[in-house]
């Protein structure tokens, strides 16, 4: 006798009620070479059209799976267009509330398949005509969403229509949520008169001969798993099916254990660890994974707290060092990862994360349950930290690189970037901001749609290699950043999914996190309420997480003035005042200092950057707590590179022009936001006769003009990647070379080569020095003050910044044509070009210099010429050293101030012009780093006056340096 037996079934995630099914089909066993009626009911499954208003603009798409077909996604022979409404063809017939109807005449012909080809699925959806909502499965993780319908042979066959099941690939259950002493209604047909019989748990409870249904109502006498099996012969061939679920026991109230915090609280021993759970309202809730096999049972149900806020379990035997993976289950119904997991595991995404990016990654559990999964580990391996005392730079000379890993190294890794850090050191930065790197949705993101966030997304490597950076970031004097979206979280988080009203699309109002919608105009995800406790509590804990676990050194906050409950939008997060949502709010104000405060307090200084764009008086009160904030000046830095002057005043760069009373404006030329200088240059650049700004080697020299300018402004700065030469890829480039709005967030090209050219080069050297000259002892005080002073607002436009010792002046023409302009130097005497070592004569009243096009000078009243740049020696790998000499011509009290790359011997000789050595010094051996040394130690007696050289070696390596002897 044959058998068939069908594999256990699962109770997966969604709530429902009744008996209804998610698909009905005329006949109950569709059959090749038939016709089929399918029946949706949009109450079941994601509920995506559930309600809708519209019952005559409800189409299907339609295709099937075949014995050719490559997976359970792989639809052949579809026959509608996705998102066209002009097919008739297509469209669904309403035919009750919330019902809709499709009828195929016959299911082979209807599809064309060919003879010989065995049809064994009809796969569908159904959507309305622009394909915005979509009706699904409840889990769209599970085969894309899809639904599915079976095509039988005339093999005797069974299938469960009660309790109500989903059309999966693989049916299943929809959730049962039973108790004890409650009954369940069961009901199993047959495709052929049979003898059917059902049992449950172990006994049979009915049995008939000669049918094609039988029915049973069984009671639940005890707690725990319980099974149910349908199974249909005619002598010949027996088929079973089986359904699986789990009826809770009573819930334990018990208080939490002292000492133990939401999330993962492991515990001494290694082998066990305490989970908890925050979820108010919530009935009960238990754990299945790795240490049960997935299957919940009376050992894993959770006890929950008196006051019935958490639930929590201590979970025993485990083995120190081991992943294991596990979820929980509330009310029977939703299965979700822990909100605080460092580590989750993904079965749409972890399958396209290369094993060289993160290597023996974790497999999922496939087959066991659906959805994200997190992950918890005792005795993880610690890393050992080499700088545990690393003093951050200040934050009001903060020279900042935004990058985003995926875009700026082609291997999109920690490891990766940490070798490459020797090009931003040579660059001249002391901070790396990282655009969001906490899990998010996908893989290919720029990261503002993050659903995990204590867990470092592992597209970008694992956790050991972004420790390892950030330690070689302090050890090299760069301060670590990350770009923090906490103004929402989008539907893959634990937290949106507990409290998720499906019909609606959007939180419930029981959410202790979320606003049922957006309180302003330009959220996206679900926006978090942050002057609820229960969201301050977990704002508290990521910022305390990253700082202590990571050692970063501060956020930057994107949208941060969408932290507010002051509501700019109707009920529905539509109809939005943007004017009331940029008005001055106090709340706002009030939320941010509290956050300020709480980060203070886990790590006192570190930084704290606002995406904030408001208004001038909320900014200013901010700056002044001690939060630095973005300004975006894109707009008039680029026509000013363009070529257009009369909109081209960045003086909204300066933070005395906006009244601030601290140097706290990060105001930027750049960011990811915004598109690129140079592509604007080369697209829409002003002309006159020869003179076109849309040339390249025109517009890179039009953008170290406004870098010269940007780089003496007071406070700090920032630089998006590659802008330092140049970058000139649209920011909605596509991969396929278009332009389009819609590729805004995909990936674009990695330019290493841009180096290579002399002009981009060129450009990266003008931003070189002018951050050296922030950093320059005699100068670097000034870029921390208010003491400077403008003119932006046309093509001859000035700058001065001003110090009881040093001061700079910076001129320059951006218009397209020559110009004349009147300024007055600081102070009368010769004046130095940094940038090309010529001198000007300072008359300490207004004088007249003329400019040609695009022609710039940066002035200092002191002989600093190229003492700072930087020098890169293959010899030495690429590292970083300088050798200065100040003042330069010397005096008496001149100094050689250097930098190594590593410990060595290092040796100082004197030169003259023909290369004989004067004199010599050895040094001695000198640590990585920066060292001064008196000159007069070197040149001994005075020499002639006239040109010479100090020639520094160390290894294997020498730099020489030009000195002016009078």
């Amino acid at each position: 006798m044959k058998s068939f037996v069908l594999a256990i079934i699962s109770v997966v995630l969604c709530v429902t009620t009744g008996t209804a099914q998610l698909l009905t089909t005329s006949p109950a066993f569709p059959a090749d070479n038939a016709a089929l009626t399918i029946t949706v009911d949009c109450t079941k499954g994601n509920q995506g059209l559930l309600n809708y208003a519209n019952t005559n603009d409800v189409y299907i798409h339609i295709g099937v799976i075949t014995n050719l077909s490559a997976n359970n996604t792989d639809w052949r022979y579809s026959k509608f267009t996705w998102g066209v409404t002009t097919e008739p063809a297509a469209k669904a017939t309403w035919i009750s509330a919330n019902k809709y109807q499709y009828t195929i005449s016959n299911i082979r012909s209807f599809f064309n398949v060919p003879m010989g080809e065995t049809i064994r699925k009809v796969a569908l959806l159904f959507r309305n005509g622009s394909g915005s909502l979509v009706q699904r499965i409840s889990d769209p993780s599970v085969d894309m969403g899809n639904m599915y319908i079976t095509v039988y042979d005339n093999v005797l066959t069974g299938r469960f229509t009660a309790p109500p099941m989903e059309d999966r690939f693989i049916p299943v259950p929809e959730p049962i949520t039973k108790t004890t002493g409650e009954s369940i209604e069961i009901t199993y047909a047959s495709s052929n008169t049979a003898n059917l019989k059902l049992f449950f748990n172990g006994t049979e409870i009915n049995s008939v001969a000669g049918n094609t249904l039988i029915q049973a109502t069984p009671t639940i006498t005890v707690a725990g798993n319980q099974q149910i099996v349908g199974r249909v012969t005619d002598g010949i061939t027996t088929h079973s099916d089986t359904i699986s679920f789990f009826a809770a026991p009573a819930v334990n109230i018990q208080p939490l254990p002292a000492g133990v915090r939401d999330g993962i609280n492991y515990e001494q021993g290694d082998t066990s660890a305490i989970l908890v759970l925050y979820a108010p309202n919530k009935n009960k809730v238990s754990i299945i994974g790795d240490f049960n096999n997935w299957i919940e049972s009376v050992n894993y149900q959770c006890n929950k707290t008196p006051d019935g806020l958490r639930f929590w379990k201590r979970i025993t035997g485990l083995t120190p060092g081991t992943e294991y993976a596990y979820q929980f289950v509330i009310d029977n119904t939703l299965r979700i990862a822990d909100a605080y997991t460092s580590k989750v595991l993904d079965p749409n995404n972890d399958q396209f994360i290369a094993a060289a990016t993160y290597p023996n990654l974790k497999p999922y559990p496939t087959g066991k349950t659906t959805g994200i999964v997190s992950v918890l580990q005792t005795a993880k391996p610690a890393y050992t930290w080499q700088v545990n005392n690393f003093s951050r730079p200040d934050k009001r000379n903060l020279l900042i690189y935004e990058l985003l890993l995926r875009d700026f190294v082609g291997n999109h890794d920690w490891k990766t970037l940490k070798d490459t850090l020797s090009y931003l050191k040579r660059l001249g930065i002391n901070a790396i901001e990282l655009m969001p790197f906490n899990e998010f949705e996908g893989n290919i993101s720029w990261g503002y749609n993050p659903s995990f966030y204590f867990a470092p997304d592992k597209y970008y490597g694992p956790e050991t290699s972004l420790k390892a950076l950030i330690d070689e970031c302090h050890k090299q004097g760069i301060a670590v950043i990350m770009d923090m979206v906490l103004n929402h979280s989008f539907g893959q988080s634990p937290m949106v999914q507990l409290y998720f009203d499906a019909a609606k699309g959007r939180p419930t109002p029981e959410s202790p996190w979320f606003n049922t919608a957006a309180k302003h105009p330009f959220n996206v995800g679900y926006d978090f309420n942050h002057e609820s406790p229960a969201t301050q509590y977990f704002v508290s804990r990521v910022v305390e997480f990253w700082l202590k676990e990571y050692k970063l050194d501060g956020f930057r906050f994107d949208l941060s003035k969408g932290f507010t409950q002051k509501a700019s939008c109707d009920a529905d997060g539509n109809n939005c005042n943007q004017a009331n949502w940029d008005a001055y709010d106090a709340s706002r104000i009030a939320i941010w200092k509290k956050y300020y405060d709480t980060i203070q307090s886990k790590s006192n200084g570190s930084y704290v950057i606002l995406e904030h764009l408001g208004v001038n008086d909320e900014e200013k009160e901010l700056a002044a707590y001690g939060m630095m904030l973005w300004g975006n000046m894109n707009y008039a830095f680029n026509e000013a590179t363009m070529g257009y002057t009369g909109t081209s005043d960045f003086k909204g760069a300066i933070h005395v022009e906006r009244a601030w009373s601290q140097p706290n404006l990060v105001a930027y030329m750049e960011s990811h936001d915004e598109e690129r200088l140079m592509y604007k240059n080369t697209q829409f650049g002003n002309a006159s006769g020869a003179y076109n700004v849309k040339d390249l080697i025109t517009g890179l020299r039009r953008n170290e003009m406004a870098a010269a300018f940007y780089f003496t402004i007071p406070g700090p700065k920032m630089i998006w990647q590659f802008g330092e030469l140049g970058y000139d890829y649209s920011i909605n480039y596509c991969e396929n070379g278009t332009i389009n709005n819609t590729c805004r967030t995909d990936p674009k090209p990695l330019k290493w080569d841009y180096p290579q050219n002399a002009d981009r080069k060129k450009l990266f050297d003008i931003y070189s020095v002018m951050l050296a000259l922030r950093n320059h002892p005699a100068y670097k005080n000034g870029f921390t003050t208010d003491r400077i002073t403008w003119n932006l607002s046309g093509a001859f436009k000035w700058l001065k910044l001003t110090t009881d010792t040093s001061n700079i002046l910076v001129v320059g023409n951006f218009d397209v044509t020559a110009v004349t302009g009147s300024v007055q130097f600081q102070n009368a005497g010769t004046w130095y070009d940094y940038l090309t070592g010529q001198t000007i004569a300072a008359t300490g009243n207004s004088q007249t210099i003329s400019l040609q096009p695009g022609e710039y000078h940066v002035y200092l009243n002191r002989n600093i010429t190229n003492i700072l740049t930087p020098v890169t020696d293959l010899d030495n790998q690429g590292k970083d050293t300088r050798l200065s000499v100040y003042p330069n011509p010397v005096t008496s009290n001149s100094t050689i101030e250097y930098e190594l790359p590593l410990n060595t011997e290092v040796t100082f000789s004197l030169l003259n012009v023909n290369g004989q050595r004067i004199s010599e010094l050895q040094a001695g051996f000198k640590t990585k780093g920066v060292h001064q040394l008196p000159l007069y130690k070197l040149k001994g007696a005075r020499p002639a006056a006239g040109l010479y050289f100090v020639r520094m070696r160390f290894g294997n390596n020498s730099l020489i340096r030009k000195l002016i002897i009078n």
